[in-house]
C-alpha cells in the first residue's frame, strides 16, 4: 500500500490543486515501512492523477478537491480521504488505525472568485483554503 498526502511543512496542504509537494508513504503489515516527499514539478489539477498513479500511489489524504480532480484520481483507482487537516503524519497514522476523521462530500469548486492563487497558495486566507471547513470554502 502506498498513501500520499498533499504537503507543506509537515502539514496537510489544504488544496489538491495546488499543492507543491506529497509526502509518499510505503505501508507494510499495516504499518508505514518508509516515507519520502515528491515535489510535483508545477504540475496542475489534471496531471497530479496521472503523477499519483505513476507513483504506484492507492490511497491519498488531501484538504479540498475539485470534483474534476475526484473523478481523475477515482479513475485512476486511488481512494480518496478528503476535507483532512493537520499534521499529514498523524493523518497518515489515524488511517491506519481506522479513526481518521474526513469529509466524504469534501469539494472545492471556487476558482477563479478572487482567491489567491496569483502568490502561491490555495484558496481563503494565507495559505490555507479548504481544508478546516468541511472542504467547501
Amino acid at each position: 500500500m502506498k498513501i500520499a498526502v498533499t504537503y507543506e511543512n509537515g502539514n496537510v496542504f489544504p488544496h489538491f490543486g495546488h499543492t507543491e509537494q506529497f509526502k509518499v508513504y510505503e505501508i507494510a503489515d499495516g504499518k508505514v515501512a518508509g516515507a519520502r516527499v515528491v515535489d510535483t514539478d508545477g504540475s496542475g489539477h489534471g496531471a497530479l492523477a496521472g503523477m499519483l498513479s505513476a507513483l504506484n500511489v492507492d490511497t491519498l489524504i488531501c484538504g479540498g478537491i475539485g470534483a474534476g480532480a475526484q473523478n481523475a484520481l477515482a479513475e485512476a483507482g486511488i481512494r480518496l480521504y478528503g476535507g483532512v487537516s493537520g499534521s499529514a503524519d498523524e493523518a497518515v497514522d489515524k488511517l491506519l488505525a481506522g479513526n481518521l476523521t474526513f469529509n466524504p462530500d469534501v469539494h472545492c469548486d471556487h476558482h477563479g472568485e478572487g482567491h489567491h492563487y496569483g502568490n502561491g497558495h490555495g484558496c481563503g486566507e494565507d495559505k490555507h483554503g479548504c481544508a478546516g471547513n468541511g472542504g467547501t470554502c
